[in-house]
């Protein structure tokens, strides 16, 4: 067993990745819901911004919450946005609870995501870089993608609002398949704004949206049940992302799995309600500087809709002395 130890600093200013064979760069697009609803001009610039830099950027993962209603207007623009991305950046999408239910503006009260596959089905979804395989027949809610960044091969598995046990179990089998992959977890409810875990007492939960009655292999999971039942059962698993909760919207978790590594738990949400939210997010963004000769990751926030970096160290930071390789994975 390895053990690793962490170090948090702050981040003055992000440069770009020059070094494609030791750099990665990964971005973080968390619940877009408000701009579907109510500014599709800010997520038009954060999508801008990403084709107008594709060559510094290696993947997109969105946490869950495209929409606001769940409706056909919110998804076209959601899917439009999304378009532009096909063939020059590879993305990787969530659904959140806002993004299922059994109708307009009805939030997960059952698992129906009818109009996310309409407009992201998976034989669209399947032509994309990277795209590996679903848990489900024509559904994309719960898919896996690899990915390679110099030296690191990476398997992105991306799981529904409260994944169900059947699923989490399908993601155990997946990740059993890539041992020398470094895995990222990728789901809309994990984290809370206190960084810890979502558990009992947190309203955030699934058990307290209407998929939370289900029970069996479609039982929900909150996030603590979704480290002890995957995350944490794996070597090789590295980062979970989530978005989701309001009050300050982010959260930073380190903790270490049953080998001994640390695996890397962020929360990062913008929305309408988050507190000094503008314009439902203002087009603020994660950026992830992977550097793994110098074994850093630098995280910014950055919004491209108003030009601006955000500078405090909830928003702005580095952590040294990651493991970013799993073993076996030595190329």
């Amino acid at each position: 067993m390895k053990k690793f130890s962490w170090i948090i600093t702050g981040l003055l200013f992000l440069s770009s990745c020059s070094n494609k064979l030791h750099q990665a760069r990964i971005v973080l697009l968390p619940d877009t819901q408000t701009y579907a609803e109510k500014y599709p001009e800010v997520l038009d610039s954060q999508i801008n911004w990403i084709v107008k830099n594709a060559k510094s950027i290696n993947f997109v993962l969105q946490q869950g919450d495209l929409t606001q209603n769940n409706n056909h207007k919110e998804w076209q623009l959601i899917q439009n946005a999304f378009n532009k991305l096909n063939g020059k950046v590879p993305y990787v999408l969530a659904a959140g609870n806002h993004d299922m239910g059994s109708a307009d503006g009805k939030y997960a009260d059952i698992r129906n995501s009818t109009l996310f596959n309409k407009y992201f089905p998976v034989k669209k979804m399947a032509d994309l870089t990277g795209f590996g395989d679903v848990a489900e027949p024509e559904k994309i809610d719960n898919a896996y993608y690899l990915f390679k960044t110099g030296n690191i091969n990476w398997l992105v598995i991306t799981l529904e609002f409260g994944p169900r046990n059947s699923i989490l179990d399908w993601a155990n089998s997946i990740i059993k398949k890539y041992p020398s992959h470094s895995v990222i977890i990728n789901t809309h409810s994990y984290m809370y704004s206190d960084s810890t875990r979502q558990g009992p007492g947190d309203s955030w939960r699934p058990q307290n949206y209407g998929v939370g009655k289900d029970t069996g292999d479609s039982a929900v999971n909150d996030g603590e049940q979704i480290w002890n039942k995957l995350v944490k059962l794996h070597p090789n698993t590295r980062f979970v992302f989530s978005g989701h909760v309001l009050n300050t919207g982010v959260g930073t978790l380190i903790s270490v799995n049953d080998s001994g590594y640390p695996v890397y738990q962020m929360l990062a949400n913008y929305q309408e309600g988050v507190k000094g939210s503008v314009k439902g997010g203002n087009g603020w963004l994660r950026i992830l500087d992977m550097d793994f000769k110098k074994n850093v990751l630098s995280v910014a926030t950055y919004s491209p809709y108003i030009g601006q970096f955000m500078n405090d160290l909830q928003q702005q930071f580095k952590i040294r002395n990651v493991n970013f390789q799993a073993e076996g994975n030595n190329e």
